[in-house]
């Protein structure tokens, strides 16, 4: 224990992780009860790009990165490397090296509960890395860590094979046997919502909920007398 390489037993169906490309976060999120998502003290370090794939997951001591190379060499094209390095943000986790060799290899992104450096690198590009904080300090490659256990990032614990969505507005993490079923909702969620722009546009929106929900939870409305 602490010092391991496991697979990932279950992955989701390519086709299926396809679909996910156009989706954005918010709507996977509101699908999924607004609980499975990577907090905000991970930001968006690169310029642009979508963050989609599988989750390869790296439990390393703060402020090493060995066990993150080895996850680099064991990902397969289309993965995102997850990393709980404990939050801490004293060393660098990865750097402009390593994001070189994983856009070779194929790897679709970086989530980071640490730091980065080298960050100009990442910020003029299009591969997705989500940090917790930046540092010019590098990593040590000591060691211990495991690969492909369940994580904590941010809030949410990842488990491999998870997949994971990032956007401008963050990452959502979706279980690997949820992955179709929530597709389905944010398929219609879509076409709610195009119908509510529509509304928008026309004029005809109903925004009467707004005063059947204060009545419901007791709002008072107090009426204020002319002034004097």
């Amino acid at each position: 224990m602490g010092f391991r390489i496991l697979p990932v037993t279950k992955r989701v169906e390519k086709s299926v992780i396809d679909q996910y490309r156009n989706v954005v976060t918010p709507h996977i999120s509101d699908n999924l009860n607004r609980l499975h998502a990577i907090n905000s003290s991970l930001r968006p370090y690169h310029k642009e790009g979508k963050l989609l794939g599988t989750a390869i997951t790296v439990k390393t001591r703060p402020g090493d990165n060995l066990m993150v190379h080895k996850a680099i060499e064991v990902a397969e094209p289309g993965d995102v490397i997850v990393v709980d390095a404990g939050g801490d943000t004293t060393n660098a986790i990865i750097g402009e090296i390593m994001l070189e060799i994983s856009k070779k290899r194929g790897i679709t992104g970086f989530i980071i509960d640490g730091a980065i450096r080298d960050t100009g690198a990442f910020m003029k590009g299009d591969f997705p890395v989500y940090a917790k904080g930046v540092t010019h300090r590098g990593p040590y490659k000591d060691g211990p860590g495991e690969i492909n256990v369940p994580v904590s990032i941010g809030g949410m614990v990842v488990h491999p094979g998870d997949l994971l969505v990032g956007d401008e507005d963050g990452v959502a993490v979706i279980p690997v046997d949820k992955a179709e079923e929530i597709l389905a909702l944010v398929k219609k969620q879509e076409i709610r919502e195009k119908e509510i722009f529509e509304e928008i546009e026309e004029g005809t929106i109903d925004r009467t909920w707004i005063d059947n929900t204060l009545k419901q939870k007791g709002c008072e409305y107090i009426e204020f007398a002319d002034k004097i």
